[in-house]
C-alpha cells in the first residue's frame, strides 16, 4: 500500500511537470498597434541597426581629398606628366588591393583580389604547413588521482572478520606520456611511458601503496592501404576516403593560388594601360573639340563683322548658323571635359588604378607616345606562345596533375587495410617510485625492478579489415577519374577558345592599324577642306553652310584618328594579353618571396653532411609534380612541343624595331638572355 501511494505521487509531479513547461512553449507572439503600457526596453534595442566597434585608421590622403574639378580650364591647372612604365609601377606598388574599375571592392570586397591572397592559401588549413604538420611529432600526457570508496556486498564472518573489510576504500593515480612519430612511408613509431600507483585495503597484497609502470616501444607499418611515400605524400595520413589533403596536394593549391594571382596582376596591368590610353585619347579629342570650337568662334565674329557693316555673307541665317555651330562645339567642349568619358573622369580612373586621391591639385598628363608604325609578329610562334604561356593554360594544367594524384590516392585507397604491429615492453613493480638502489630487494623502487629488466613483454602481428564490397573506395575511385576527364576537357576548350581569341586579337591589331591610317588621310584631307572653303567663303563664292560642315567635320576626324590609334595601342596590349606575355610587354616581373634567413642557415649546415651517390641513375624517385621553374624562354621545353620546331618557325627576316619606332612583337630571346 505504501509502494502505491509512492508511485502516485511520483505520477503526479510528473504530470504537473509536463503541463507547465508546456504551457510555457506554447505561447504565442505578436506585435500590437498600441500599448497597454509604457513599452519594454528591449523592443526598439533588439532590432535597431548598429554600428561594429571597429578601430580602423583613416587615410589622411583620403581624408583631405580635395573638391573634384568642375569647369576649370586644363591648361590653367598644374600638370602632372607621367609615362606608361612609371603609371603601372606605382599601381603595383601603392597598396595590396588590385583594384579595378567600377568600384566593386565597394559591394563585393570578400571577390577582390589581394597580394595576400596567396600567402592565405599557403598558411590556411590546406596549405603545405598544415600538410607537413601531419608528419610532425606528437607528445601525449595524462595524469590523473582517483579515490575509491566502496561498500562491499558480503556477509563478515566473525571467525574470518580479520581478513574481510566492510568497505573497499582505494587511491589510485594514473600517469601516461606518449612520444610518436609518423613517417612519410606511413610508419609510425611510438614510445609510451606508464605509472599507476594503487594504495587499498585489499587482503593479501604485497605493499599497500604500490607502483606498477612500464616503458614500451611501438612500430606500426602498413602494409596495402596507406602504405607508401606516393599515397602519404598525396592524401596525406589517416586521411578518409575521397579526401586528400598530402603535401603535393597543398602544394598544387599554392601554385594555383598564385596563378590566380598572377592572372589578377595582368588584368589590373591591362586596366592601368587602358584608363592611360583612354586619359590620352581624353586630352587630344578634348584638343579637337577646342579647335573646332575656336574656329567656329572666328566664324560667328566675322559673319558678325559683315553683318554690322551690311557686307555681302552677313545675313541674319548666316550668322544663326554660325552661332548654332560655336554652342553645339562648346557642348562637346563640356561633355568632353565634365562628361561620363570626359578628361575629368578618365584623369580619376587613372588616379584610382595608381591608388592617388581622387584630386590633388594637379592633372596626371600622359606623355609616352603611342607607336604609330605597323607591328610585325609571326602567327605560329604567338599561338604557339597563347598555348604554353597564358596563366590560365598554367592553372588548368594544375589542376589536371591534382586529379591525376587524386586517382591514384583513390586507387591505393581500394586496398584493404593490414599493418603490422610490433610492440616490445619492459614491466616493473614497485613500493616506491623512487628510491636508492637496493641489490637485495628488486621490489624496492617502480624503476629499479623495470631497470633490472626481470620483466620484458613483446608483441608481433598484423591486423587486417576492409569493407565488404569496397563500395566506397570505388565510388571515390569513379570521382576522381570523372573530375580528371572533366578536367581534361576543360583545357581542351580552353585551348581552343584562346585560339579564337588569339585570332580575334591579331585581327584587330590589323583593322586597328588600317583605321589608323585612313583616319591620318581622312584628317589632312578634312583640313585642306577647311582651308580651302575658307577662303572660298571669304571670297563670297560659297555659302556659309559648307565651311562650317567642314569645320564639324574637321573636329570629328580628328577625334576619330585618335580613337583609331588610342585603339592600336589597346589591340597591341590585347595581343599580348592573348598570347600570355603582357607581364613582359611592360616589364613587369612576379616571383615567390625568399625563404627566411634562419632556412638558409639551415640548408647550409645540412648540407654539409651530404655527399652524392655513386649510382644516382639506380636510386627510384618517385614521378615530380612539376617540371621546375616556369620560364617563358623555353616553354616549348615545357610543354612537349620539339625544340627544333621552335626555332625553324622564328622569322628572320622581320625588321628590328628601333628605340623611336614600334615595338617589336617578335620575341627576342636570345638577346634578351
Amino acid at each position: 500500500m505504501r509502494a502505491l501511494r509512492h508511485n502516485l505521487l511520483l505520477h503526479g509531479i510528473c504530470v504537473v511537470a509536463v503541463l507547465l513547461s508546456g504551457c510555457t512553449g506554447m505561447k504565442n507572439f505578436s506585435f500590437k498597434d498600441t500599448w497597454d503600457s509604457a513599452p519594454s526596453y528591449h523592443v526598439p534595442t533588439a532590432t535597431q541597426i548598429e554600428y561594429p566597434n571597429v578601430k580602423s585608421c583613416l587615410h589622411p590622403e583620403v581624408a583631405s581629398t580635395s573638391q573634384p574639378f568642375m569647369a576649370q580650364n586644363p591648361a590653367d591647372l598644374p600638370a602632372y606628366e607621367i609615362e606608361l612604365g612609371t603609371a603601372i609601377q606605382m599601381a603595383l606598388s601603392n597598396g595590396e588591393i588590385l583594384r579595378s574599375l567600377g568600384g566593386s571592392v565597394v559591394q563585393s570586397a570578400a571577390g577582390t583580389r589581394t597580394n595576400y591572397d596567396p600567402a592565405l592559401t599557403e598558411s590556411g588549413l590546406g596549405g603545405v604547413e598544415a600538410a607537413l604538420s601531419a608528419f610532425d611529432a606528437q607528445v601525449s600526457s595524462q595524469l590523473f588521482w582517483q579515490v575509491n570508496d566502496r561498500p562491499n556486498n558480503v556477509d563478515i564472518n566473525p571467525i574470518l572478520q580479520q581478513f574481510q573489510v566492510p568497505a573497499s576504500q582505494q587511491t589510485l593515480a594514473t600517469f601516461n606520456y606518449a612520444l610518436s612519430k609518423r613517417t612519410a612511408n606511413g610508419a609510425t613509431f611510438t614510445a609510451r611511458h606508464a605509472i599507476n600507483f594503487d594504495n587499498s585495503n585489499n587482503p593479501n597484497r604485497l605493499f599497500n601503496g604500490a607502483y606498477a609502470g612500464w616503458f614500451e616501444g611501438e612500430y606500426r607499418q602498413p602494409l596495402l592501404r596507406g602504405a607508401g611515400v606516393d599515397f602519404n605524400r598525396i592524401a596525406g595520413p589517416n586521411s578518409a576516403v575521397g579526401q586528400y589533403n598530402g603535401v603535393l596536394i597543398a602544394r598544387i593549391n599554392t601554385d594555383i593560388s598564385l596563378a590566380d594571382f598572377e592572372f589578377g596582376v595582368i588584368n589590373f596591368i591591362a586596366d592601368v594601360e587602358t584608363a592611360y590610353w583612354e586619359l590620352y585619347f581624353a586630352y587630344h579629342s578634348l584638343e579637337a573639340q577646342v579647335a573646332g570650337r575656336n574656329s567656329s568662334l572666328l566664324t560667328w565674329q566675322r559673319i558678325k563683322e559683315l553683318q554690322k557693316v551690311g557686307a555681302r555673307g552677313g545675313d541674319a541665317a548666316a550668322e544663326a548658323q554660325a552661332r548654332s555651330q560655336y554652342y553645339n562645339f562648346d557642348v562637346q567642349v563640356k561633355d568632353g571635359l565634365m562628361g561620363t568619358n570626359g578628361l575629368y573622369a578618365a584623369e580619376q580612373r587613372l588616379r584610382y588604378l595608381m591608388g592617388l586621391p581622387a584630386t590633388d591639385g594637379s592633372l596626371l598628363k600622359p606623355i609616352s607616345e603611342p607607336m604609330e608604325g605597323e607591328v610585325l609578329y609571326d602567327w605560329d610562334t604567338s599561338l604557339r606562345d597563347a598555348l604554353t604561356r597564358r596563366v590560365e593554360i598554367r592553372r588548368q594544367k594544375w589542376t589536371i596533375k591534382r586529379r591525376e594524384l587524386e586517382c591514384i590516392a583513390a586507387r591505393l585507397n581500394r586496398l584493404p587495410t593490414l599493418d603490422f604491429l610490433g610492440l616490445y615492453r619492459y614491466r616493473g613493480l614497485g613500493d616506491a617510485l623512487i628510491d636508492s638502489y637496493d641489490p637485495g630487494n628488486s621490489f624496492n623502487s617502480l624503476y629499479q625492478n623495470i631497470f633490472e629488466g626481470d620483466f620484458q613483454e613483446w608483441q608481433a602481428g598484423v591486423e587486417l579489415g576492409y569493407p565488404i564490397g569496397l563500395r566506397q573506395a570505388s565510388a571515390a575511385l569513379a570521382n576522381a577519374r570523372l573530375n580528371l576527364a572533366r578536367e581534361r576537357a576543360l583545357l581542351q576548350e580552353q585551348e581552343l577558345r584562346i585560339s579564337h581569341d588569339l585570332a580575334n586579337a591579331a585581327r584587330q591589331v590589323r583593322r586597328s592599324y588600317e583605321l589608323t591610317q585612313s583616319n591620318f588621310n581622312r584628317q589632312s584631307s578634312d583640313q585642306d577642306q577647311v582651308e580651302a572653303l575658307q577662303a572660298r567663303y571669304e571670297s563670297g563664292l560659297d555659302n556659309i553652310n559648307f565651311l562650317l560642315q567642314a569645320q564639324q567635320q574637321l573636329a570629328n576626324s580628328q577625334s576619330a584618328y585618335f580613337r583609331s590609334l588610342v585603339d592600336y595601342q589597346l589591340s597591341l596590349r590585347d595581343l599580348h594579353l592573348q598570347k600570355g606575355s603582357l607581364l613582359n610587354y611592360n616589364q613587369v616581373g612576379l616571383s615567390e618571396g625568399s625563404w627566411p634567413a634562419a632556412a638558409y642557415e639551415d640548408a647550409v649546415e645540412r648540407g654539409r653532411f651530404f655527399a652524392p651517390r655513386p649510382n644516382p641513375e639506380k636510386v627510384e624517385a618517385p614521378c615530380p609534380a612539376s617540371n621546375g621553374c616556369f620560364n617563358p624562354t623555353r616553354v616549348g621545353e615545357m610543354s612537349g612541343l620539339p625544340v627544333g620546331l621552335i626555332m625553324e618557325t622564328e622569322p628572320a627576316d622581320l625588321p628590328e624595331a628601333d628605340s623611336d619606332g614600334p615595338r617589336n612583337l617578335v620575341e627576342e630571346e636570345e638577346a634578351s638572355s
